[in-house]
């Protein structure tokens, strides 16, 4: 591509970014989205879906990877966009910088009309992967840089749950992977926020007898857990967020945001995998998230998993049950995105 191409490219993709973002920001902090998969059948059409986001009202969506059609259907909708590094690339970014330049170039500049908001540089990565993570996300950002966008477009990393050595009570957070530390410490030199996977389903079953599914659907009425700092939970939701807050203090990168870039319930595979648990864990986060957590009271960012269900999924049976639409895109049960009062 010429040079003055290239930089004409550049200065279109910089302006329409900056008034997308804008756009896509809704009032307030607090947004939800839906995590978008494909490994369904039969799944609407990207056109399709994007109408589909627009109608209920949903003002972002995560993507797992570039996915050309969708990301051309999302272009000049406003919908903010969480575009996933699959795990199996991560390592090619840190081994040649240029291919992390050829990556934003082919997925993010490509198309000046998305409203990026973050690149999530792989998915719970983990195991001997996980030392590529970090010089990826330098990598991309570097890239991102050099087109002008690193201020706009923040870089960071899913995670889940299992990073954490102790999770309870909230304020005695704390990694137990070595690894995670200089991520924090990079979120918090980038002003990135860390991607967190938060499901309250799957700490309830794990920990069945002694957890009432109340406090994991938003329904208890009244404080359930006094944490030794003095913070009250009424919900297991806010006490896992929490306890990601704790850790990055822990970890000397205070700053840093979550964003919980999952969360829902399965709707059939278990005894508590029920069309109803579903819909009201979702309805009650949707209303939950303006509030924030007792650690830091200000709307949460949030998406939930997940747009179709991933009847392809190998595990178990609720992993193929989080869909929120059915294939002829009516809704798996009721839910209004736009929310209303906190359980």
């Amino acid at each position: 591509m010429p040079c003055r191409q290239w930089h004409a490219q550049r200065s279109l993709f910089v302006l329409a970014s900056i008034l997308g973002a804008l756009a896509a920001i809704p009032p307030g902090v607090q947004s939800i989205g839906v995590c978008y998969g494909v490994d369904g059948d039969d799944l609407p059409s990207a056109s399709d879906v994007v109408q589909l986001y627009k109608d209920n009202g949903i003002d972002s969506v995560r993507i797992y990877s570039p996915d050309a059609d969708l990301l051309q259907a999302l272009s000049g909708s406003d919908i903010a966009v969480t575009l996933g590094v699959p795990n199996a690339d991560v390592a090619s970014l840190t081994s040649d910088p240029s291919n992390a330049t050829a990556w934003v170039r082919d997925n993010v500049l490509a198309f000046p009309g998305v409203a990026f908001r973050y690149i999530a540089v792989g998915n719970e990565v983990d195991g001997g992967d996980t030392g590529s993570v970090l010089p990826a996300m330098r990598n991309i950002r570097s890239a991102l840089s050099a087109a002008g966008l690193a201020d706009i477009i923040k870089v960071s990393t899913a995670v889940h749950v299992g990073i954490l050595a102790v999770s309870f009570p909230p304020s005695a957070g704390t990694f137990n992977r070595s690894y995670m530390t200089p991520i924090a410490k990079f979120l918090q030199s980038t002003g990135a926020p860390l991607l967190a996977n938060v499901y309250p389903y799957y700490s309830y079953i794990s920990n069945e007898g002694a957890v009432d599914i109340n406090y994991a659907l938003f329904t208890s009425s009244g404080t359930v857990v006094d944490d030794i700092s003095g913070y009250q939970y009424q919900n297991l939701f806010d006490a896992m967020v929490d306890a990601f807050y704790s850790t990055l203090e822990d970890a000397g990168a205070g700053n840093v945001d979550v964003v919980v870039s999952e969360s829902g319930w399965p709707s059939t595979g278990s005894n508590v995998a029920s069309a109803s648990n579903a819909q009201t864990y979702s309805q009650n986060l949707i209303n939950h998230v303006g509030q924030g957590t007792p650690k830091r009271p200000v709307g949460i960012e949030a998406y939930i998993f997940a747009t179709s269900s991933d009847v392809q999924n190998t595990g178990a049976e609720t992993q193929r049950h989080f869909g929120l639409f059915k294939r002829d895109k009516s809704m798996a049960h009721p839910i209004d995105f736009v929310g209303g009062t906190d359980p």
